[in-house]
């Protein structure tokens, strides 16, 4: 028997459903043996939703996915930059990506990724850059950023840095670049900011 087929709708994401969408990143990120990371308790994702519409975030890329009218999804992409010797090239990066626990392995995550690739390419963004699981984002288009010849802002590369062009040749002078995003991940230093919130979110 043929499995009736889901209608996932995406949207751009809208202040009335901004505690929505942190509640959903929360739940999300909130899996059985997640290691606590520095002290700040997990998940500590719903903080970096929250932070990144404030300071890095591009809200028309901030996307929600709704199933039967309610949002189950969302996902928010920032400014990031490759720096090659004394220049930088402005690229794009995404996460994080939420999907509801119950609604994960239905094609949610995968239509926000696609939309999010088409709608970043008509806006004009010349590439994406981001960590994510290697197992997983290639069916998307992604590889490896030492494809490009880019490392992370220390000077590694690993399977789970990955690159797109949206743009032919966007990442051609990339080569020896040295990609860095947004504070907004770096746990440890946010960790005071992120038990606050706790403290208000809860």
């Amino acid at each position: 028997m043929r499995k009736n087929k889901i209608d996932i709708s995406i949207r751009v994401e809208r202040p009335e459903d901004y505690r929505k969408v942190e509640e959903i990143t929360k739940e999300a990120f909130s899996y059985p043996g997640r290691i606590e990371q520095g002290g700040i308790g997990c998940p500590y994702e719903h903080w970096m939703v929250h932070e990144l519409r404030r300071r890095d975030g591009i809200l028309p890329l901030s996307l929600v996915a709704e199933i039967d009218g309610e949002i189950v999804g969302h996902i928010i992409c920032s400014h990031a930059v490759v720096k090659i010797h004394n220049e930088s090239l402005n690229v794009l990066n995404f996460g994080p990506l939420s999907v509801l626990p119950e609604h994960q392995r239905k094609g949610v995550g995968g239509k926000l990724i696609k939309t999010m690739i088409k709608k970043a390419k008509s806006m004009g963004f010349g590439a994406i850059l981001f960590f994510g699981r290697p197992e997983y984002y290639p069916q998307f288009g992604f590889v490896e950023a030492s494809e490009f010849g880019i490392t992370d802002c220390n000077g590694y590369n690993y399977p789970a840095f990955m690159a797109m062009e949206l743009q032919s040749k966007y990442l051609s002078n990339a080569r020896g670049g040295k990609y860095y995003e947004s504070d907004i991940y770096d746990d440890e230093k946010n960790s005071e900011s992120v038990k606050e919130f706790n403290r208000i979110f809860f």
